[in-house]
């Protein structure tokens, strides 16, 4: 399953209205060793929760120049960045009102830290690890020690 040298990394974000209350969910598999992230949000959306699950997965490394391969059921985070709309949005400055530029800044920041590829899996299907960071994601959504997604609440 985990390619050496290389660290997997299993995301899946949730809201429960959009908007609503949602969270994340991260699996990281790193030379045999399995990691799991979650946390809950009052009032967010669904892609913020799936972006935010790439961003704690890799706040929680703490050595740079990682070989990374992010699973993900989300199109939107994955296409924006392996299909180069990240960078036009960096480049104008998120011009026309892009949605999640405070995520996304602190994604790119992150990821400059890294050597990161972007998997696309289809969720709700047959992927273990997907499978299980949506239940992480939705029971953290669930929960009751929500944080404040101030990204969203303080617009």
């Amino acid at each position: 399953m985990t390619k050496p040298g290389t660290l997997i990394m299993y995301t899946d974000g949730s809201s429960r209205g959009n908007p609503g209350p949602g969270g994340y969910g991260v699996v990281l598999h790193w030379n045999g060793r399995e990691k799991e992230l979650s946390q809950g949000y009052r009032k967010t959306t669904n892609n913020r929760m799936e972006l935010m699950a790439v961003i704690a997965g890799l706040e929680a490394l703490n050595k740079p120049g990682l070989k990374i391969e992010v699973y993900s059921d989300s199109q939107y985070v994955v296409k924006a960045v392996e299909e180069g709309w990240l960078k036009k949005w960096i480049a104008t400055n998120f011009a026309g009102g892009k949605k999640n530029s405070d995520l996304w800044r602190r994604f790119h920041e992150l990821a400059q830290q890294h050597f990161i590829r972007f998997r696309w899996v289809k969720g709700h299907a047959d992927n273990p690890y997907n499978n299980r960071c949506d239940k992480l994601a939705t029971s953290a959504a669930d929960g009751k020690q929500l944080q404040i997604d101030e990204g969203f609440e303080n617009l």
